[in-house]
């Protein structure tokens, strides 16, 4: 059984929820509709779902639900961010004119997003970025949930890695995934569904193939995609986005959260490239051989992997979004009362 919503509905629902728990309007905004767009492009994963974790992070003091970030002009291709213990998203939104105004001045900018508490799929701070021309890159850790290639114990997050680019008259070309098997959201939602999760994407804490998501929240581990090659990519990612910006690798978030359930805690990495500034004469005409190349991918039977993605958005924008009966009397029954309980995850 599913409720129907309007977007504008379920934004509505959402920004409340958050507010009556603590958030600042700012936070609960900009959480709102990060949250809805996730639903709207059909990724329940990173959905209304969410709301129920940030509520659970903000009652474990895991998140500061009224920091206002702080923005530093690190040097003249870097802006760094102090999202001082909030969640990434109003971070992001306070450093984004800097970095863009640096990548179009400098020709490749970096933020380094400090300090943040972070839920959220990366495509859309990604998309924002290639919507201004700039080819963009992102990627962070997260929990210590994910063993590396060959291992048992989880040491590594499910660290995402997403990548813009922009399209003349057309959808940026977006990617963002986990370099895990599966994002650590579909785990949840499987398990709290009843339901098994794909086999070679977990282990137990034995080491032992599962396709049971309690057994990986008891002790287990998710693997990485890809085998070496993702477990690599994921190791790269925590470097990048952990020592090399001054913030927490996945082992040392995990440490942080003791066992509250919270939202990882973290830093953030995001790339911004100005392709004018790497192309000498004409950049139109490369940017047409780029496009020559993805229009390529629909006559070969191959589909880019954010075209399902806007095909949902279209949908939602003209039908709404349908979630689950039991998820939306959980949001309401959150939203008229905001001490009702909520299960971490």
């Amino acid at each position: 059984m599913t409720i129907q919503l309007t977007l504008a509905d379920a934004h509505a629902l959402v920004a409340s929820i958050l507010s009556r728990a603590g958030f600042s309007r700012a936070h609960a905004r900009a959480l709102a509709s990060t949250i809805v767009a996730g639903e709207r492009d059909g990724c329940a994963s990173h959905g209304l779902y969410r709301t129920l974790v940030c509520v659970h992070s903000l009652r474990t003091g895991k998140v500061d639900g009224t920091a206002l970030p702080t923005v530093h002009e690190q040097a003249p291709s870097i802006v760094r961010v102090d999202a001082r213990g909030g969640y990434s998203l109003l971070a992001f939104e306070a450093g984004l004119p800097h970095l863009v105004e640096k990548a179009h001045r400098q020709g490749i900018a970096a933020m380094a997003i400090n300090h943040c508490v972070h839920f959220s799929a990366l495509w859309p701070e990604v998309e924002r970025l290639a919507e201004t021309g700039l080819v963009a890159l992102a990627c962070n850790p997260s929990h210590a949930w994910v063993a590396p290639a060959g291992g048992r114990a989880p040491l590594l997050g499910t660290n995402p890695f997403a990548f813009g680019w922009p399209r003349p008259d057309n959808h940026p070309y977006v990617f963002d995934f986990a370099t895990s098997a599966v994002a650590r959201g579909e785990i949840e939602l499987r398990r709290r569904a009843g339901q098994l999760i794909p086999e070679g994407v977990a282990i137990d804490a034995a080491g032992h193939a599962t396709t049971d998501p309690q057994a990986v929240v008891d002790g287990g581990a998710m693997l990485t995609f890809g085998g070496y090659k993702g477990s690599a990519l994921s190791t790269m990612i925590e470097l990048i986005a952990g020592p090399l910006i001054g913030d927490l690798t996945s082992m040392e978030s995990l440490r942080h959260d003791g066992g509250a359930g919270a939202s990882p805690y973290h830093g953030e990495l995001v790339l911004a490239l100005d392709p004018s500034r790497f192309i000498d004469g004409d950049p139109s005409s490369h940017m047409a051989r780029a496009e020559a190349l993805l229009e390529a991918f629909a006559p070969s039977g191959a589909r880019l992997p954010s075209q399902r993605r806007y095909q949902a958005r279209a949908c939602s924008l003209a039908d709404g979004i349908r979630i689950p009966k039991a998820q939306h009397a959980e949001l309401v029954a959150l939203r008229d009362d905001p001490r009702a309980t909520v299960l971490p995850g």
